[in-house]
């Protein structure tokens, strides 16, 4: 019986203003793209209501693989019954031959981690019992296999290698394997480990799909990081490791391209580099969805939640403390973007440093949102108000009194008024933002990372012509492609 290999996919969100356009792509150059995989909720009709160009899925232009997101396989909770029928649904609607997901904790009881940074568990024969309870639970109301996909590990946590981990999960519950080596590459580093470490020991046949996406490395104190950032450029190590591990995954049958972000440009240069690598799409039977054991009604939720206190710094000795301090920098920077959305005075006012942005991560209002499932404004609100109350000032009361005032506003019809002019106010933050991300450019941890990245980029130019015109915005070099607008960052 012959297996059917999906062959080289990229990923999408399903949003037109997010790069590449996969289908395009494959119209554009047939044979370089063999499917789409896609994230969304698990709903089916969520999906169609929040995802703009789901349309195109349903299309059946290319077969599509569905990588949902809040799908929690790790956490203090099993997943509620029925949005895992609403999962099956989804995936049986979209014929997608099986569901891919990491092996983390993504949202509490609905509430999804700031930024969609799931956590990670700790790697231990514990919670090798915990995430197979819950990826039994999943399976047992999937029609499709469920593939595990081994966590980005920032932090070392637990005494077992990831692929240890993943390989005990994998004889544990029966489901297949997607390997991530941007993920593997974050653990080595938190370990200390050469890049191929452990993969002599690991379950390559039980490998059915590949992910590669780009990352940044940075290093702080005595130790490099590598996070996860789809939106970065696709390393050298990573192309070698994949070039190297083809030929061992002996039931390989996809390889997932997670270029979120890059230019249809990039993109092409990239899947014509993968290319050749991946054998082409070919029909055959896929696998059929593994028969689960007893399954598991509950999970210790003790567990979990002291792997949360360590992640969001309310461990005050972590295991690891350089790891746990770069993730934690990491979760904070996402946890500011959300916040600064709907709330950008209170935020800079009351938590504008890295340690006052810590207390209100580390506080009970915040961990209260995943507990209880409320949405993050409430926490924010609740933590926002004590801090005032603690202590009063005009400023910041005046600040509070606006957010709130702005959100009842948002939800009426035609122009509304606030008694008193804040226009200022945001012209300061948006001066402050644009000093001190300058400086942070020119004086932070940042520009060595970015300046290893580039290097890694400007020693694999493509080949030329590059039809460009070269002006000036006063002393800033500006450069614009006659068919494609700007190019200058």
């Amino acid at each position: 019986m012959s297996m059917r290999r999906m062959g080289l996919g990229l990923t999408t969100n399903l949003h037109p203003s997010v790069p590449p356009d996969p289908w395009a792509l494959a119209a554009e150059r047939p044979g370089l793209v063999d499917f789409v995989e896609y994230s969304a909720p698990l709903s089916l009709e969520e999906a169609r209501r929040q995802a703009a160009l789901f349309a195109r899925v349903e299309s059946g232009v290319l077969p599509v693989l569905f990588h949902p997101v809040h799908l929690n396989l790790d956490g203090p909770e099993l997943e509620p019954v029925e949005h895992l029928r609403a999962l099956d649904e989804h995936a049986r609607a979209v014929r997608s031959p099986w569901v891919g997901n990491d092996v983390g904790w993504c949202h509490g009881r609905g509430t999804p981690f700031p930024g969609y940074q799931f956590i990670s568990p700790s790697l231990n024969a514990a919670s090798v019992e915990r995430c197979a309870a819950h990826a039994l639970h999943v399976q047992v109301h999937l029609s499709v296999p469920l593939l595990l996909e081994n966590p980005v590990v920032n932090t070392a946590r637990g005494n077992l290698h990831v692929l240890d981990f993943m390989g005990a999960l994998h004889a544990r519950t029966g489901c297949g394997l997607i390997l991530d080596l941007g993920h593997l590459f974050s653990h080595q580093l938190a370990r200390g480990l050469p890049l191929e470490a452990g993969l002599d020991g690991f379950p390559l046949g039980q490998v059915r799909e590949v992910h590669l996406a780009g990352g940044v490395l940075t290093r702080a104190g005595h130790r490099a990081s590598y996070f996860d950032d789809h939106t970065q450029p696709l390393r050298e190590e990573l192309f070698g490791l994949l070039e190297s591990l083809v030929p061992r995954l002996t039931g390989l049958q996809a390889v997932t391209l997670e270029l979120d972000g890059h230019p249809d440009a990039q993109a092409l240069r990239t899947l014509e580099r993968i290319r050749p690598l991946v054998p082409a799409a070919s029909a055959g039977d896929m696998p059929d969805a593994p028969r689960a054991p007893a399954v598991p009604t509950a999970v210790d939720p003790g567990p979990a939640w002291a792997t949360y206190d360590r992640t969001w710094g309310r461990d005050a000795e972590p295991e690891d403390p350089e790891g746990a301090a770069a993730e934690l920098d990491i979760r904070l920077s996402a946890l500011a973007e959300v916040l600064d959305g709907p709330f950008p005075l209170s935020r800079v006012l009351l938590a504008g440093t890295r340690d006052r942005l810590a207390a209100f991560a580390a506080s009970d209002a915040f961990r209260d949102c995943f507990e209880q499932g409320r949405p993050l404004s409430q926490g924010w609100g609740r933590w926002s108000r004590a801090q005032v109350r603690a202590a009063p000032g005009p400023g910041v009361e005046l600040a509070l009194a606006f957010e709130a005032w702005a959100h009842g506003a948002a939800r009426k019809q035609g122009p509304q008024v606030f008694p008193l002019d804040l226009s200022e106010a945001f012209f300061a933050l948006r001066g402050l933002r644009r000093h001190l991300g300058a400086r942070a450019w020119a004086t932070g941890t940042l520009p060595e990372a970015a300046a290893e990245a580039l290097r890694q980029v400007l020693e694999r130019p493509a080949r030329g012509p590059w039809r460009v015109e070269v002006g000036f915005d006063g002393e800033r070099l500006e450069l614009r492609s006659p068919s494609r607008g700007p190019a200058s960052p």
